[in-house]
């Protein structure tokens, strides 16, 4: 799967890499989950307590100026479904969905955030077992250490939302700002292929 050139589906669906402008740090020898703590806040530059919107609920959050998305999911909030992966906005491993759209938290700052609904791959299904991507997943092997699996749910929802009947090269053009160095996206492809044609069928089947 290439790594470069990523644009998404299309404008619904595209994983949106906007830039806070932040320097990248860099990771942690111990691993992308062990990266180490953030500095303290610059003399002047004072904590706010914010409400997110988060998984269909109000939580709130003491977020810096220039503490991005991922960071206060993370750490603030523990929902720690969503993974640290490159941190430079290409690997897709932190998407989560901006109202509606994959968007990478590690490139989002926390407070561009404030007002917008965001769901987190433990926010797909509340109390509700799995996702139908997220079952597929699992029945079709589409998961091997599955460090990279909550980004591809995710933006394989935002897909099957916009398109609920994506060919191949469409999917393909979906994740392609996913990276998985385990599976070789072949059981990837087929776990979304299958979760599109379930929905479809109960569509058909509720008569919509």
């Amino acid at each position: 799967m290439p790594t470069g050139g990523r644009r998404g589906i299309d404008e619904g669906t595209t994983l949106d890499r906007s830039s806070t402008g932040r320097q990248n740090q860099p990771m942690s020898p111990l691993g992308p989950d062990l990266a180490p703590a953030s500095a303290p806040a610059p003399a002047g530059v004072q904590p706010r307590v914010v409400t997110l919107h988060v998984n269909g609920a109000p939580r709130t959050a003491t977020v810096r100026p220039y503490d991005v998305l991922l960071d206060v999911l993370r750490e603030e909030l523990n929902l720690t479904g969503t993974k640290r992966g490159c941190d430079m906005g290409t690997c897709g491993c932190c998407a989560v969905l901006i109202d509606g759209r994959p968007r990478l938290s590690c490139l989002m700052l926390a407070l561009d955030a404030v007002g917008r609904n965001i769901t987190t791959i433990e926010g797909l299904r509340p109390g509700a077992g799995l996702d139908s991507v997220q079952r597929f997943f699992a029945e079709a092997g589409g998961s091997q250490c599955g460090f990279c699996t909550p980004g591809f749910i995710i933006t394989a929802r935002a897909l099957l939302d916009a398109n609920p009947d994506p060919d191949e090269a469409e999917i393909r053009e979906a994740i392609s700002g996913n990276v998985c160095r385990c599976t070789g996206y072949v059981k990837i492809i087929q776990a979304i292929q299958r979760a599109a044609e379930e929905e479809r069928a109960g569509d058909t089947a509720d008569g919509r």
